[in-house]
């Protein structure tokens, strides 16, 4: 795909690295079960997928390794040449991982709304070093985790793969004990196991309707930016028709943005959503397109 030019060197190593943990059989059958896709897939929603197949093509291997990294867990904290530090944090359950990002940009989100001047991501390190010192007044209820899993994985029935928006596939073992801890989840979406078809959502959802948020949280896990892997649950609305020029509030005249990428058709950027896909054009003409759902 590389020397033909349907991919470029981003795409060729989140493949190679990707698929490296496994043998070299696997990895073919699962490149050859993406090549199709690949080309319109951005880094993120490719290395999501890979990362999907990966478990589901070895379960049991893949729940020793995800036990096995629990196990070696750590915080790192390290000194920089500018005088800073980062604090790392490996090896935690991702389901947790998933809640402290929400809990961290939904105080973002709530301080912005107030006219914070700083920028999202000094925020949200202010925010985790706030709570980390115990000093962080906004703190409220635990973090919830959105995830999407098929009702038969639930049920036992089989050990697929299920999916954190913004975070990637979580084993079937681990999906099952998160969604018995989420009894008050903000969403929990169950596909039909053949078509993909969402067939019951659980949730507390928000504007515009709870229906409709449910469905496009669903259907459109994260920010239709292109790279943007921020969760659906964290976005707002955006109407492609802008609802003062007539646009109605629906899932064909909408979709989930980020904060940050909800303003950029201020900044001369323009997006239509068009057979599945979502169709960027940037100030400078040009186009990017990729998919609204997961794969």
């Amino acid at each position: 795909m590389l020397d033909q030019g349907l991919i470029d060197w981003a795409r060729a190593r989140v493949i190679i690295n990707g698929t490296a943990h496994i043998s070299e059989l696997e990895a073919r059958a699962i490149v050859d079960q993406i090549s199709e896709r690949a080309p319109r897939l951005t880094t993120g929603q490719l290395r999501a997928w890979i990362r999907k197949l990966c478990i589901e093509t070895d379960p049991e291997e893949s729940e020793k390794r995800y036990e096995n990294a629990v196990e070696e867990r750590r915080l790192w904290i390290e000194p920089t040449v500018d005088g800073t530090g980062n604090v790392h944090l490996f090896g935690i359950p991702i389901d947790q991982a998933a809640a402290i990002g929400r809990r961290v940009n939904g105080h973002m989100i709530s301080l912005k709304k107030d006219g914070d001047d700083r920028t999202h991501d000094q925020i949200r390190a202010d925010i985790a070093t706030d709570m980390l010192l115990g000093s962080d007044p906004t703190l409220g209820g635990r973090g919830m985790v959105d995830m999407r899993v098929d009702l038969t994985t639930l049920a036992g029935l089989d050990e697929k793969a299920a999916e954190i928006p913004g975070m990637g596939a979580v084993i079937a073992d681990v999906a099952r004990k998160v969604a018995d801890s989420q009894k008050k989840g903000r969403v929990a979406s169950c596909r039909h196991r053949r078509n993909g078809q969402v067939v019951d959502i659980v949730t507390t959802a928000r504007r515009p309707t709870s229906a409709l948020s449910r469905y496009i949280e669903a259907t459109q896990p994260t920010c239709s930016f292109m790279g943007c892997r921020m969760p659906a649950v964290d976005c707002d609305f955006d109407h492609l028709v802008p609802w003062k020029d007539g646009g109605e509030t629906s899932s064909r005249n909408g979709g989930p943005k980020c904060r940050h990428d909800h303003i950029l058709k201020d900044h001369g950027w323009l997006h239509r959503y068009e057979n599945g896909l979502d169709i960027w054009t940037s100030p400078m003409g040009h186009k990017y397109v990729t998919s609204g759902q997961s794969p």
